[in-house]
């Protein structure tokens, strides 16, 4: 189910992600560069929705 527009989701960092997944900020970096992990530049520095890790973690575990 979609989520309504109106509603802000909280964002995650780089550092986030990288302590979710248990691996260097380095790593989710390269996921970010390779465009295995959807990512937004907000001035100088990355934003995941939360969503897009459960997604990327859900692709991966179906491997």
């Amino acid at each position: 189910m979609a989520e309504p527009r109106n509603v802000p989701q909280t964002l995650m960092t780089i550092d986030d992600v990288a302590a979710l997944c248990s691996v260097s900020s380095k790593t989710v970096r390269r996921w970010i560069k390779t465009r295995e992990l959807t990512a937004a530049k907000l001035g100088s520095q990355w934003r995941i929705r939360p969503r897009d890790v459960d997604l990327f973690i859900h692709e991966r575990m179906e491997r």
